[in-house]
């Protein structure tokens, strides 16, 4: 038999920076492996589908690529548009990041649901619930995005700002990386100040674009060389909720600075009301089988990977997803052809070995473990 030529070996090539908040399932660290998959196909053009806080997007467009970056939040419309469609340079958002620095803080919406007050080092307050952010935090964020609305500024600009306060929180929050729970006992960063700085921006020539789309709306529609997909995973978790692997629950606090549209809140984690699985259910996470006896996820994979037009598709998918192994290589072969993947191991610092077609079907059943799949469309 004939093998394919592998794309690399050894290590992991060179960092790219990119920046973003803390977030499950980050593809910041393994950034290196799907640029060296890309750059050894071709084109000039790349989808990312599912861009979440856009890293992977800002890596395709500081390695000279257009890029049509989508996801359906809207903090992630917000991130694309900071990063890929603002053409000023950092030194003219100096003036307008320290005149919001400046502004005086106030008791407003985020402050009533979010705010806490230190209590001897326990973030559990008078209410019972834990808090994401200090009192004094959360009065500085209701007075700055109050300013934003206020200055009506450009949608770059106000790009620009909105990613720069997002970053800021997440800075100094009291979380793990998401908005479902909040830590007991404050984390020291929780004592530190907001502070807005001017985000990493980027020089970039082409011409990107930025979408907030159902993928399923549009992926026959996306003209690209390549096509990069970072589906949500769900869980392969039977005891574990539903709600609690959705990226709305989880990152819902995002949405209601981006939108700025004092929604109604539940639970203990004072999620937004439009969370709920019932409104922001994705066929991705669902943990339910369909008529069929197939994963929704599963057929979600399907019918995605379907109606791309690109030639190449670069997909990565986790261990710990509802997906199996053996229905994830069904999926593929009745789209495409596997030419190679990329196994990440996490627990070892991100190594990565190359499996030829049916190698990594046992791999795939270990947990920790990250795979890149490299696509060739029919």
């Amino acid at each position: 038999m004939i093998m394919q030529p592998r794309l690399f070996d050894g290590d992991a090539p060179g960092y790219l920076f990119t920046e973003g908040i803390k977030y499950i399932g980050s593809k910041s660290k393994i950034i290196p492996y799907i640029l060296q998959i890309a750059q050894g196909l071709g084109g000039s053009t790349v989808f990312d589908g599912f861009s979440g806080t856009t890293r992977v997007s800002q890596a395709f467009a500081k390695s000279g690529y257009r890029v049509i970056c989508n996801d359906i939040a809207p903090w992630s419309e917000v991130f694309g548009t900071c990063y890929l469609l603002s053409k000023k340079p950092a030194s003219e958002y100096v003036d307008l990041i320290n005149h919001l620095n400046g502004v005086v803080p106030v008791d407003g919406w985020f402050t009533e649901h979010y705010g806490g007050y230190p209590n001897g080092g326990c973030a559990v307050q008078q209410d019972g619930l834990k808090k994401p952010w200090q009192v004094h935090n959360t009065r500085k964020l209701d007075a700055i995005r109050q300013e934003i609305e206020i200055l009506n500024l450009p949608p770059e600009d106000k790009a620009v700002v909105l990613s720069s306060l997002i970053l800021a929180l997440d800075r100094v929050d009291n979380t793990v990386g998401h908005y479902v729970s909040y830590l007991k006992d404050w984390s020291s960063r929780s004592y530190d100040s907001l502070v807005l700085r001017v985000p990493n921006l980027f020089e970039s020539m082409q011409d990107h674009s930025v979408l907030r789309c159902d993928i399923s709306e549009i992926a026959s529609s996306i003209n690209a060389d390549i096509t990069y997909l970072d589906p949500p995973y769900g869980s392969n978790n039977e005891k574990m909720p539903p709600s609690r692997v959705r990226y709305a629950s989880y990152y819902h606090v995002w949405a209601s600075v981006c939108l700025f549209d004092d929604p109604a809140v539940f639970g203990r984690a004072k999620r937004r009301s439009d969370s709920t699985d019932s409104l922001a259910s994705s066929a991705f996470e669902e943990f339910r089988k369909s008529v069929s006896g197939r994963y929704i996820a599963v057929e979600a994979i399907d019918e995605t990977l379907n109606m791309i037009q690109s030639q190449w598709i670069i997909l990565s998918y986790s261990s710990g997803g509802r997906a199996t192994a053996e229905e994830l290589r069904d999926v593929i072969d009745s789209n495409g052809k596997l030419i190679d993947v990329v196994s990440i191991d996490h627990k070892k610092n991100v190594m990565a070995s190359m499996k030829w077609t049916h190698q990594w079907i046992n791999d795939c059943n270990e947990f920790n473990k990250e795979f890149l799949f490299l696509i060739e469309k029919r």
